[in-house]
């Protein structure tokens, strides 16, 4: 069965302030949400919140790890323009309830691999998770390259020592552009394993992380290599060039292009809360634009495919995703969708927001 992702209210049991804009915030599960709760290190919840009358939705990244904390908790930087972030920090106590969904993501420790892993920023949240993962669970070498602008801004800053102590596997390195200057691609290069034995994980700011991710393929890291947490900013929807993802819907992969929409009219059909509505797709629109212009309120965060809320089922027709960074195979095989990243390949086509 597809994953629960409609959102239950949990409480606050602890905010715990990391640096002068950071903080992390222990969610108290109750008993019976535990099993619906359970997560793997790398993973994240998406929050909801309403901030100056308008309802938001983000996803932060788990840093506890569940092979090593009881607790589960999630780390939020206050950024500029950041509406659920700031209002997080600036918001909410402990004993206060806040929305939130059950942990997703496939950002996830990769089996019978060393670990080579680069953090920029408030990135070192899902990072720090499968670091601790590894490190306790499994006997792999662990690397780590972690860019902050000056020493005040390093986030685990202790936790991070401690572990560095307690692991002769680990080899963290602090870049401080500060001390250094900003990091390069000579940067990236030496933590490069020729053996080729190695996954790399990389999750930062977009910049730092389009420099890492570069530097891996120009050194000749295989792309399915490298598994990249992308929150920052939206990417926008391809117009040609299907990029490797999922197809949703009955057709699955059979359905690789998409009607030439100059000839062919394409019928999509979009059912949110009880609501339906039907219209004629518009070449170059995604199904949650078409949502949208629909008049309705189709679920949303990152829209990059990276974080599953706009998630969708595909109950008629076929959709092609052009990035999908959130949904499972047996997910994708069910019809399930993230309409953020979907076009048609079908005359028509029937989308669910189902648990909203």
């Amino acid at each position: 069965m597809a994953r629960d992702h409609g959102f239950h209210a949990l409480r606050v049991r602890e905010v715990v302030t990391e640096t002068a804009d950071a903080a992390t915030f222990v969610l108290d599960i109750p008993d019976e949400l535990r099993d619906l709760f359970r997560y793997q290190s790398g993973q994240f919840c998406t929050f909801r919140a309403s901030v100056g009358g308008e309802t938001l939705m983000r996803c932060y990244s788990m840093a506890s790890a569940p092979e090593v904390d009881d607790e589960l908790y999630v780390t939020v930087k206050r950024v500029p323009g950041g509406a659920v972030s700031n209002w997080m920090i600036d918001n909410l106590h402990a004993g206060d309830e806040v929305d939130v969904t059950a942990p997703a993501g496939v950002f996830t420790l990769q089996p019978d691999a060393h670990v080579v892993a680069f953090a920029g920023g408030s990135g070192i949240t899902p990072v720090i998770s499968v670091v601790k993962t590894a490190l306790a669970a499994t006997d792999r070498s662990v690397r780590l390259l972690y860019a902050n602008r000056d020493r005040e801004s390093v986030i685990f800053d202790d936790v991070l020592r401690a572990l560095d102590d307690a692991h002769d596997r680990l080899e963290l390195v602090h870049h401080l552009d500060a001390e250094s200057g900003y990091l390069a691609s000579d940067d990236i290069t030496g933590y490069v394993d020729a053996s080729g034995d190695s996954q790399y994980y990389v999750c930062g700011p977009t910049p730092f992380m389009d420099l890492v991710e570069g530097a891996l393929l120009d050194a000749g890291v295989a792309a399915d290599h490298i598994h990249l947490e992308r929150f920052g900013a939206n990417v926008p929807v391809p117009t040609t060039d299907v990029a490797d993802g999922g197809a949703g819907g009955t057709g699955g992969d059979d359905a690789a292009e998409p009607h030439d929409a100059a000839t062919d009219e394409i019928t999509v059909t979009i059912e949110i809360g009880g609501k339906s509505e039907t219209t004629t797709w518009h070449a170059g629109t995604t199904i949650l634009q078409t949502g949208r212009q629909l008049g309705l309120s189709p679920p949303s965060s990152c829209e990059s495919g990276s974080c599953a809320t706009c998630m969708a089922k595909c109950t008629e027709g076929t959709v092609k995703m052009y990035v999908n960074d959130a949904l499972t195979e047996d997910e994708v095989e069910e019809g399930w969708i993230l309409t953020c990243q979907s076009i048609p390949t079908s005359p028509t086509v029937h989308v669910v927001y189902e648990d909203y």
